[in-house]
């Protein structure tokens, strides 16, 4: 789950981390008003969307007037901001965060993630900040420190201090860069967090150390120890598809194809998808139902793949290990019976009770395409778009 940047940095300040002052807005006239609660003579203001590159875009603009704050304000409210990560579509901008600008003598760029090809949390820094880290990390790999966290140890205040010292500040800033890096990490920690980015991190002119943008991501899995993080989530943000699918359990990933699937296991998922890239088509979503699915779980899935109007057809394949074919054919029966499923659907059914299975579906009656194996199975999902397609 993702958060917006006022959040994170409300969550940094509880623990700890400077923060310039801020306030949130839903309408222009808020946001000018935040301008004298703030005081001083230059604000930011900043579009609230879950999508990085605000900037470029277009979502960031200093102020010099209350004036300019509300005209700023009413251009970026209601609109679609499009930026290198929120894909084609962009976000809506529903809130904007004014804040106190902040005169910034270098930028600094600290990030905390969760490596899952080494199982570690990581720690990166860079004494380039304000950029782009992917690009900085392809050309100039040499500029980013790397330190990975030993689970058992935690970060350790001399790993906190040699990123200090990687990163070139001066000797007064030090300390005060360690303390700042150690309580990011204690959030990070202690809120099951999966990312904690701040780019950049600020030395302002005044010899201080601010965070001037964050982001945080947190783990779902763990949401239910933290329901106040719980309650940060912004449904406007989500794919609409992935959030009525994740209320109902189940690991879905939206994608912009016409074939919906429907997979037991992660792997199979996977290479259904590139079976289907193979046949010529473009899978819809990632599906994943998992081990052990009855007949009301199938129907949920059916549920969440309808849910994208763009899907012409769709690919049920199962190969049943804990999962049993009859309980997969059952729910298949009940979708067709309850959903009025007006597309066709092509199944492959594959290991216990496979024979059960197959019975169910011939019996039914129903319209349903089966195929002899996943190849079988992407071809015929993609001849019978292709139809649907021709035929519209």
């Amino acid at each position: 789950m993702d958060i917006h940047e006022y959040q994170a940095k409300e969550i940094l300040a509880r623990f700890g981390v400077p923060i310039p002052h801020g306030g949130l807005a839903y309408s222009p006239e808020q946001a000018s008003y935040r301008c004298t609660e703030i005081g001083g003579s230059a604000w930011v203001v900043k579009a609230q969307i879950h999508a990085g590159g605000r900037g470029e875009a277009g979502g960031v603009k200093v102020c010099h007037s209350d004036r300019d704050v509300q005209d700023v304000a009413n251009s970026m409210f209601g609109r679609r901001l499009v930026t290198k990560q929120s894909g084609p579509r962009g976000k809506l901008i529903y809130r904007v965060y004014v804040e106190e600008a902040t005169d910034i003598a270098r930028e600094l760029y600290f990030c905390i993630m969760l490596d899952r090809r080494i199982e570690r949390v990581c720690i990166i820094a860079s004494a380039e900040g304000g950029v782009d880290i992917e690009e900085l990390a392809a050309t100039n790999p040499e500029a980013l420190v790397r330190k990975t966290i030993d689970p058992a140890a935690g970060f350790l205040e001399f790993q906190a201090r040699e990123i200090a010292f990687a990163l070139g500040l001066e000797p007064a800033l030090l300390a005060e860069a360690s303390r700042i890096f150690r309580r990011a990490y204690r959030a990070f920690r202690d809120l099951d967090a999966t990312m904690l980015e701040i780019n950049p991190l600020a030395v302002t002119t005044k010899g201080s150390i601010v965070a001037l943008d964050a982001k945080m991501s947190f783990d779902d899995n763990a949401l239910f120890r933290h329901l106040d993080i719980s309650e940060l989530r912004d449904r406007s943000q989500e794919d609409a598809r992935e959030s009525h699918a994740a209320d109902r359990g189940l690991a879905y990933v939206g994608l912009d194809g016409d074939i919906g699937c429907m997979i037991n296991g992660a792997g199979l998922a996977m290479a259904t998808m590139d079976m289907i890239k193979v046949a010529g088509g473009e899978p819809a979503n990632f599906l994943d139902i998992g081990g052990g699915a009855s007949p009301e779980r199938v129907l949920k899935a059916f549920r969440a793949v309808l849910h994208d109007a763009k899907v012409k057809a769709m690919l049920i394949n199962i190969f049943a290990g804990i999962n049993r074919c009859d309980w997969v054919a059952e729910g298949i029966v009940a979708a067709f019976k309850e959903l009025d499923v007006k597309i066709p659907v092509v199944v492959r059914l594959a290991g216990t009770h496979v024979d059960l299975g197959h019975q169910i579906l011939r019996d039914s009656r129903l319209p349903i395409i089966t195929a002899d194996s996943l190849a079988d199975a992407a071809h015929k999902a993609v001849a019978v778009v292709g139809t649907v397609g021709a035929s519209a």
